[in-house]
């Protein structure tokens, strides 16, 4: 699998009710369990301060990661992301 760095930034859209944000977040932590189970989701990352996430994400190509993947969110329809993929850099301590 490929690896990509994936910028998430969910906002709420006006008129949804705090009830419907606490049930789509408690399935979003079970799909993202799910997900890291499967080896699609490496790492996640919060920086401090921020609610955007930064993540390490794993799949077949760009479109698999899109559609199969990410798209399986159940915050996605209020997700804004950037997708960048990864390769391995000669000089990383982790490279086999």
């Amino acid at each position: 699998m490929r690896e990509f760095l994936v910028e998430i930034t969910t906002s709420v859209p006006a008129g949804v009710t705090e009830e419907q944000v606490t049930e789509r977040r408690a399935a979003e932590a079970v799909r993202a369990r799910e997900l890291a189970a499967t080896g699609h989701l490496a790492r996640l990352w919060r920086p401090i301060g921020e609610t955007r996430s930064i993540g390490v994400w794993r799949a077949d190509d760009e479109a698999e990661l899109r559609e199969k993947v990410l798209g399986t969110l159940p915050l996605r329809p209020w997700m804004s992301l950037t997708v960048t993929p990864l390769e391995s850099h000669p000089n990383d301590p982790g490279r086999v």
